[in-house]
């Protein structure tokens, strides 16, 4: 009879006392992770397999370091404990190859308890090794373990020390290596500067690009507002314009349609011929202030007149543009009545406007002021174009006029006025009619003005018996009916308003002016196109 230490039960046979025990075996199954027991063997299997995948598998690598720790083959001797590592190994491995009933065959009387605590001491040893690696010095004396090949202690990356924990080798690299720590932060910093950088020239390129557009949007508009104010726009000249405003006229009834077509048919004709049709013209003016000098205006000690002139108002063709044009119509009116220029204006005719374009043309084309043309893209016919004392010099100069520009650059007095305008001027008119009459008639041409936006023509000048001077101007701006009225018999004071200009009403920055002083000989024309290659003017100061 064969009795059994775990229960005190007795069987019969050997084989009765096996298959009594892999029952107690069975029994003693219990899950190494959650405690669960009373299942057979398969069962376990199949709960530590679904149930505890992950940590199953942690557990065997720790079971084979306690098997080459405690189940040797020099423990051979004991086949109780071979015997119990095997189940217990089993268990944690989840391989059905180790089945415990084949296993339980060679199992001794005693083996049941054997089995029972080398499992517990496998089991707690494990979770040690988890909860605090306290064996890990000794562990990795063990060579060709598992231990060895899937475990190595941390390393330092700058100088190679080895340190059992990881919280030991933090602690070294920033205590000894903290310098170097700080070389990654640097270049991170680095590159965030340099995007930075990126960004922001990627933003001043971008604020750049709408800056120069703004300025190429304003430069295009300021070029485009210039060309419509000097008419270089190809809008039409004086013919397209004087139409399009007497369309204007007659379409707002100012203007019968009987009359616009007879003003049509004048303006085609003249247009025809060059020459100017005189209806915007206002002669004797130099006759009429002669008189009332000598009859009145008491407050003024001394009066100097230019030779007679005829005064050229602006029309519908020209309005806005065309004071330059008329200006220079005053002045060739006052040479043609003038005996010194015969010579050089025989049989000449006051020009048309379309005319004086292109009088001026041909100018360029001898050669004067090519700088000038190309400013005017070498064409003024057809155009708006305004001209100012430059091209009204090369045109006398062309006709073997002799004439001269006075720059006044800047200012010569207070508040912006310009008492060396008006000394030279009075000393131009001065210089002939000496005596004491009160109203001087010389023989001296007409003074062309030029100034910012308008010209003017300077007919004379006044000395007040204060000393103080003002000049006598007509201006194209001013109507004919207005004109008319210095043309009475008695000129009342108030007519002279629009011609009288003393130092306080010429406040622009600049002048010019054109005076003329004789004729040239064919050489000293020659000359004098040679020399407005690099056009150049008197300054004063």
């Amino acid at each position: 009879m064969l009795s059994c230490n775990i229960c005190g039960e007795t069987v019969t046979s050997e084989p009765d006392m096996k298959a009594h025990l892999i029952v107690h075996m069975e029994s003693e199954i219990i899950c190494p992770f959650c405690k669960l027991s009373g299942v057979n063997y398969d069962e376990m299997c199949f709960h530590i397999e679904t149930a505890h995948f992950e940590q199953n598998t942690l557990e065997r690598n720790f079971e084979r370091i306690n098997t080459v720790q405690y189940g040797t083959s020099d423990n051979k001797k004991d086949n109780t404990l071979q015997c119990g590592m095997e189940v217990n190994s089993s268990i944690l491995s989840g391989c059905a190859s180790n089945h415990p009933k084949n296993s339980a065959q060679n199992l001794t009387k005693d083996s049941t308890l054997k089995h029972e605590g080398f499992y517990s001491e496998n089991l707690t040893e494990s979770r040690k090794f988890l909860k605090s690696r306290e064996k890990q010095s000794s562990l990795t004396e063990i060579k060709g373990s598992v231990y060895e090949t899937t475990y190595s202690p941390p390393e330092c990356p700058f100088c190679g020390k080895i340190e059992e924990h990881s919280e030991d080798m933090e602690t070294h690299v920033k205590t000894k290596h903290a310098n170097l720590l700080d070389i990654p932060l640097e270049g991170m910093d680095r590159v965030q500067c340099s995007g930075d950088l990126q960004l922001a020239h990627q933003l001043q390129q971008e604020e750049d690009r709408k800056r120069r557009s703004e300025e190429s949007r304003q430069e295009i508009e300021e070029f485009q507002k210039l060309q419509r104010q000097y008419g270089l726009d190809n809008s039409g000249g004086y013919k397209q314009q004087q139409l399009r405003n007497m369309e204007i006229e007659v379409n707002r009834g100012r203007m019968p349609p009987s009359e616009f077509h007879r003003r049509k048919a004048d303006m085609m004709e003249s247009l025809a011929l060059g020459f100017d049709d005189g209806k915007t013209k206002t002669s004797g003016i130099i006759e009429a202030l002669h008189r009332y000098y000598q009859n009145a205006a008491t407050d003024v000690r001394r009066v100097w007149l230019s030779s007679v002139v005829d005064h050229f108002h602006s029309s519908l063709g020209d309005k806005g543009w065309g004071c330059g044009y008329r200006n220079f119509q005053m002045l060739l009116s006052s040479l043609l009545q003038n005996d010194a220029y015969n010579d050089c204006l025989k049989g000449m005719l006051i020009p048309c406007i379309p005319k004086i374009q292109s009088m001026i043309e041909d100018a360029w084309k001898e050669g004067f002021d090519p700088q000038g043309a190309s400013q005017l893209n070498n064409r003024l016919q057809g155009t708006k174009a305004w001209i100012g004392a430059c091209e009204v010099y090369i045109l006398l100069t062309s006709l073997r006029v002799k004439c001269h520009i006075v720059d006044f650059h800047k200012s010569t007095g207070p508040l912006g006025t310009h008492p060396r305008l008006f000394e030279w001027i009075l000393n131009y008119y001065s210089s002939e009619g000496e005596g004491s009459p009160k109203v001087v008639c010389t023989s001296k041409p007409p003074i062309y003005l030029q100034h910012q936006g308008h010209s003017r023509t300077v007919i004379g000048i006044e000395e007040k018996k204060n000393r103080t001077l003002c000049l006598l101007i007509l201006d194209p701006g001013c109507p004919s009916r207005e004109m008319q009225k210095l043309l009475k018999q008695d000129i009342e004071a108030s007519s002279l308003k629009q011609l009288r200009k003393s130092m306080g009403n010429l406040k622009h920055k600049q002048y010019q002016i054109l005076a003329v002083e004789g004729a040239l000989s064919l050489e000293e024309k020659l000359a004098r196109r040679q020399a407005s290659q690099v056009f150049t003017a008197e300054k004063i100061p």
